[in-house]
């Protein structure tokens, strides 16, 4: 597009070019094609009658000349490259402290894959940057419209599916000390206004080398910002446009990448001439801020007299997107594009320099808090336009100008040394004043290795590593951290009250009977005295439900609990909501209110294609303990119905039993009936375990705890399964049919049996004696024995049965069958018996003497000659004549009343006839009688 639409500004430079090309390559070739197309680039865009204004994402230069330029032209529509759909939030930003950023938030997607949810975009802004002083302006002066002109938050999905712009976490540093504020992004998408780096390795590697430089932040920082702090509007404008049309020529072929750059200049081109044409907006009187990659475009569409027409604007998707603004920090930001640690920092301490060097001012919102007051915005005079001067060649002085060498201020690099050892000292490193020294000295010397008269904060940075950093770092924080903190800090921004959403600003409401400052960062205590101040018992309910909801570390309890039937009667608690400000913002997104967000994510927990029968009761739980909704509580215990009906598995048996006991002990103690569900749940639960039990005990992935599980809801809901018209023949006939080849598995078989009397204690001892007496078995009796422990589960009465199993295989193995045999035996027990240890060593300290002395003379219980207790009675007995039941017949009034009851109408037999069976029942079965009898003479 250049040739005939070229200008005779940049005559003397092409020539020039042309030249250096043909004695560097030897005749014209592709070099000389992209040196001229570069003074083209620049030259077009400079010649378009609406003004563009390059910018590079956070740098302090873009800023200055930004403010410079904004209080100058004063123009009435700004356009920036900013998601036309975050426009609604910037009034906002008055109501904040930055750095912030700007959100665009879907939890739910319609229209794209499922797997991508939840969706984030996010806009960081920073005082220091160009965005934030046209943003400022635009808001506080009367008369003049912002349009954010860049592609939605929506188009960001649609047009960038297999790769975003930013990069969405942390970057892996997650041991580091600024890791949490590093992370306040999440996984978000990053968008950024003047992403400009270039995307050819080899040219930033060799800007890098001949740059003396570590990073690009390093060489953007001495090579554009330094130069370009003090130049004039025209000679920043068209170095920026160099740039950016230098990286972009240069930039490998990544089709789909220069694709998505290239749609989004066609839309941002697109909406701007829609506006003009809109609003008849005279292009002289209009600014377009857009990234200097953006603003060198060779795209048809660009410019005010572009081609219009061929760019279709595709539509949304039917995604619902929520806006807010969530806190940010230069760690965040840092860590979402890929910026060297303390980059933000230093641009930020370099950004408040500039404005004392400068006396340039600023632009801050009205209100903002960390803004000074400053003077009301008066309107735009109506007709105080100028004619704007003629575009004349700046780049070329500029580029034939030497480096202007800054001079060394001692006075700032020695305040640097000291603090930098006062900072040091008070974490720890043994510094002393001749480190500040050496770290003087040792700045200008590596400032002159790289051609630098003054040395930059990154030579600083490296001389007090190398001077102060010894063999270990002894606190939290090295050097390098040490410096970026001294030159500015991680400075974390925070949203205020009135940008919040609804639910944010209620939870403060609700928590400010507490007396605390919760918007704060940090860590703060709350202590509840609920049965003093019953009031707080509303605050306890909110730090409980927000303890359910937000990431661990935003509410901590320290002192209290919160169980099934039970509430604390005082409560500690420690409080970060400050810190976790985005988490309770994104909240924010789902709901108004807490109750709200907690019952749409239990229903979606409970209601989701991967729920389980153990997921739906924890949300039955939950809702009790936080919700106190016994609706909703049925509604889903009845959907757990159905979800353990279609299981087939009995992966979750173990926590659907831990779950059913306590929801039964709770409804049991709490309510006068058992609600429905339960009781369905009940009997649905006795008949699918009952037939999922035979394949269990035979399915090698089912562990021996699952099955272990299995029993025990059986067993223990096995009465009121039987009340509600269960029948145990079925839990009988499963049993029958179990057939385990596992050693853990028969041992749980055989407790069962026990259990439901088709095997006795005696023949269970039996068995593992047998087992004992096998060599070949003896390696497997670990296994066995770890069967064993977990049927205390189902049946918790076979705990003296264990311990006799374990203490007779250490009482009869050999030490050379032992000793091997004791390492498998505990590492057993403890990976899948670690429940029911307590269990056992409770049964083993009953039974086992107390005391070291009386060992010697004790005998095992198991080993003591059962004797029948009841034998000395019924020798009595026999000697002595029936008596009959001799308390009936002199007080027969109560079996008169029972007989009436009954219907008998046979009456008393006489006392003196023959054969009268006197007490039939008591002589038939006489073990309950004789069993009170012993106790009476013991007592």
């Amino acid at each position: 597009m250049s040739g005939p639409q070229e200008s005779g500004v940049f005559t003397a430079l092409r020539t020039q070019l042309q030249e250096a090309a043909t004695e560097f390559a030897g005749g014209p070739d592709a070099l000389e094609g992209i040196l001229l197309g570069l003074v083209d680039d620049v030259d077009r865009a400079v010649r378009e009658p609406l003004e563009i204004f390059p910018v590079c994402h956070h740098s302090p230069a873009s800023a200055l000349a930004m403010a410079r330029r904004l209080r100058e032209k004063q123009p009435k529509v700004v356009y920036l490259e900013l998601c036309e759909d975050m426009a609604p939030l910037l009034s906002e930003l008055r109501n904040c402290r930055l750095p912030v950023a700007v959100q665009a938030f879907a939890g739910e997607i319609d229209g794209f894959p499922q797997e991508w949810a939840p969706l984030s975009v996010v806009a960081p802004i920073t005082e220091a940057s160009a965005e934030y002083q046209a943003i400022a302006y635009a808001l506080d002066t009367p008369g003049v419209e912002l349009v954010l002109v860049d592609r939605s938050s929506d188009h960001v999905f649609q047009w960038d599916r297999a790769d975003t712009e930013g990069t969405g976490g942390t970057s892996g540093e997650e041991d580091t000390p600024q890791a949490e504020e590093a992370a306040l992004h999440g996984e978000a998408v990053g968008v950024e206004i003047g992403d400009l780096r270039p995307r050819f390795a080899e040219l930033e590697e060799h800007l890098l080398r001949h740059g003396k430089v570590r990073h690009w932040s390093e060489w953007w920082h001495q090579y554009v910002e330094v130069p370009l702090g003090d130049s004039d509007h025209d000679t920043y404008r068209q170095v920026m446009f160099l740039i950016g049309s230098l990286f972009r020529r240069l930039a490998p072929g990544d089709g789909d990448r220069v694709r998505v750059d290239e749609d989004r200049e066609r839309y941002m081109w697109t909406r701007m001439r829609e506006h003009l044409t809109a609003t008849g907006a005279d292009p002289e009187d209009c600014l377009y801020v857009c990234g200097a990659f953006h603003a060198a475009s060779r795209v048809e569409e660009f410019g005010v007299h572009g081609r219009s027409g061929t760019f279709t604007i595709s539509p949304r998707t039917a995604t619902t997107w929520q806006y807010g603004l969530i806190p940010s920090s230069h760690a965040a930001i840092e860590a979402q594009f890929g910026l060297a640690a303390g980059s933000v920092s230093i641009a930020a301490a370099q950004w408040q320099k500039s404005l004392k060097r400068t006396k340039v001012r600023p632009y801050r919102l009205e209100g903002q808090a960390g803004a000074r007051a400053s003077r009301a915005k008066k309107a735009l005079p109506a007709a105080a336009s100028t004619a704007e001067a003629p575009a004349t060649d700046r780049l070329s002085g500029f580029l034939h100008q030497p480096p202007v060498l800054d001079g060394l201020d001692e006075a700032e690099l020695l305040g640097w040394s000291v603090d930098i050892v006062r900072a040091a000292r008070r974490n720890g490193y043994l510094a002393s004043t001749a480190d500040a020294i050496a770290v003087f000295e040792t700045s200008i010397l590596l400032a002159g290795m790289r051609d630098r008269a003054k040395p930059t904060p990154y030579d600083f940075q490296d001389a007090a590593v190398t001077c102060i950093e010894k063999d270990r770092v002894p606190g939290r924080r090295d050097v390098r951290r040490l410096v970026e903190i001294m030159m500015g800090g991680d400075r974390i921004g925070q949203v205020g009250y009135e940008a919040l959403p609804p639910l944010a600003r209620d939870v403060y409401d609700r928590l400010e009977p507490l007396g605390l400052k919760l918007q704060q960062r940090g860590v703060q205590r709350a202590l509840l005295d609920i049965a003093g101040r019953p009031e707080l018992e509303a605050c306890s309910d909110v730090l409980w439900m927000l303890r359910r909801l937000m990431p661990q570390g935003a509410a901590r309890p320290i002192m209290g609990e919160r169980r099934l039937g039970e509430r604390s009667i005082q409560e500690s608690w420690d409080l970060a909501l400050g810190t976790h400000q985005r988490a309770l913002i994104e909240l924010g997104y789902e709901g108004v209110s807490l109750e709200q967000v907690l019952e749409q994510r239990l229903r979606r927990e409970a209601y989701g294609p991967r729920a389980t029968t153990a997921g739906v009761l924890a949300a039955v739980e939950d809702t009790l303990l936080y919700l106190r909704s016994g609706r909703l509580a049925d509604e889903l215990g009845t959907h757990a119905l159905k979800v353990l009906a279609a299981e087939r598995s009995v992966d979750g048996a173990p926590e659907v039993l831990r779950r059913a006991r306590a929801l039964l002990a709770y409804y049991r103690t709490s309510r006068p009936t058992l609600p429905a569900w339960i009781e369905s749940f009940v009997k649905t639960g006795y008949a699918h375990y009952c037939t999922l039990l035979p394949t269990a005990f035979r399915d090698e992935d089912a562990t021996v705890g699952q099955v272990a599980a299995m029993l025990g809801f059986l067993f223990s809901m096995e009465s009121l399964a039987l009340s509600l018209g269960c029948d145990r023949t079925q839990l009988e006939l499963a049993v029958a049919q179990s057939h385990p080849d596992d050693p853990s598995k028969t041992a749980l078989l055989w407790a069962a049996q026990v259990q439901l009397g088709t095997l006795s204690r005696t023949q269970l001892r039996a068995r593992c004696d047998a087992l004992l007496d096998n060599p070949l078995v003896v390696p497997a009796y670990p296994r066995y024995l770890n069967g064993f422990v977990h049927a205390l589960e189902p049946v918790p009465g076979l705990a003296d049965v264990v311990v006799e199993a374990v203490s007779n295989a250490f009482g009869r193995l050999p030490d050379t069958v032992l000793l091997p045999w004791l390492p498998l035996l505990i590492t057993t027990l403890r990976k899948g018996a670690a429940d029911l240890a307590p269990l056992l060593i409770r049964e083993a300290g009953r039974i086992f003497p107390g005391r070291l002395p009386a060992l010697d003379a004790w005998v095992p219980p198991w080993r003591t000659p059962q004797e029948d207790p009841f034998a000395a009675s019924r020798a009595r007995r026999a000697t002595t004549a029936p008596r009959g039941a001799t308390l009936l017949a002199a007080r027969p009034s109560a079996c008169d009343a029972v007989a009436g009851l009954l219907g008998c109408e046979d009456g008393w037999a006489p006392t003196g006839e023959a054969g009268a069976p006197g007490a039939v029942l008591t002589v038939t079965y006489p073990v309950t009688a004789e069993a009170i009898e012993a106790l009476l003479a013991s007592g």
